[in-house]
């Protein structure tokens, strides 16, 4: 005779979903715990580390107040963002300037962020050398680029304070040659030498001139003939000689004072104020 194929499956184990099948006994109820009074929640299964009634809990072999494994040692620059531009550390905060003078209008140019050694240095020295030759022809920014360059001094100090930059994204920049050895930079250099050159030179030069007479006009004399050079109004007198042909008016008397006057068709000439006195000189025509 065949053996019936049992309510739950023919595995012994196996789970029913559903209704049970009509005709099905229900399972007989559960029996409570001795200890446990009836109606009580059933506790549950008793593992390796859920004690029994009435003994002390099993530590658990690892304590899940501790992760399982070790946190690594903190990096030494973990709290340093990097640099902006190429990742590396350690690096610094820092706000480096420039200036460019338009004539009329300026340019006011900076360049923020976190900076190592290496990329500090090259923004420092690229935006300073712009800044020499580039920032002086506007009237205020002769003024405004020396400050300019005093506020990057620094950042330069702080940059220079660094280690060598390690990690990072990217390469490094190439600081490249020091502010002062740059082509770009010796384009300043040039005209400020021929200014503090020149000062002396025009002190000296109006020395000259002015001792030599140079553009001053002569002192004239009674009877010194003179021509005038001048056209219009303008007199430019030249003392000649007055037997040439070249002779045209002759001085016939000095004027000392503001009373004195000429005589009728005479030319005031050599008219010279002073806080005391005035001096002119009266020229009648030489023929």
């Amino acid at each position: 005779m065949a053996t019936p194929t049992p309510p739950h499956g023919s595995h012994p184990y196996a789970q029913q979903y559903g209704p049970p099948p009509l005709g099905a006994h229900p399972p007989p109820p559960t029996p409570p715990h001795p200890q446990q009074p009836a109606g009580a929640h059933p506790q549950a299964p008793v593992g390796p580390y859920h004690p029994r009634p009435g003994q002390p809990a099993a530590p658990y072999p690892y304590d899940r107040q501790q992760p399982l494994h070790p946190q690594p040692h903190p990096h030494p620059y973990a709290a340093d963002p990097g640099c902006r531009l190429c990742g590396a550390r350690p690096a610094v905060q820092a706000t480096v300037r420039g200036h460019q003078g338009l004539f009329l209008l300026m340019r006011f140019l900076s360049r923020s962020g976190m900076f190592c050694r290496s990329c500090g240095l090259a923004t420092y020295r690229e935006m300073s050398a712009q800044t020499l030759w580039q920032g002086w022809w506007s009237p205020l920014s002769v003024a405004i680029t020396p400050v300019t360059l005093l506020m990057n001094l620094g950042p330069r100090s702080r940059f220079r304070k660094l280690a060598a930059p390690v990690g990072g994204f990217g390469p490094s920049l190439d600081p490249g040659r020091s502010l002062l050895r740059r082509p770009v930079a010796l384009l300043f250099l040039v005209p400020m030498a021929l200014v503090v050159l020149g000062i002396p030179t025009l002190f000296v030069l109006g020395a000259f001139v002015e001792g030599a007479g140079i553009g001053k006009a002569p002192t004239l004399a009674v009877g010194d003939c003179v021509r005038n050079e001048g056209d219009g109004k303008e007199q430019d007198l030249e003392v000649v000689d007055c037997a040439s042909a070249d002779a045209e008016y002759k001085v016939t008397r000095r004027l000392n004072t503001s009373k004195d006057v000429c005589a009728d068709g005479e030319l005031i000439a050599d008219l010279t104020y002073s806080p005391d006195r005035m001096t002119a000189s009266c020229l009648a025509p030489a023929r």
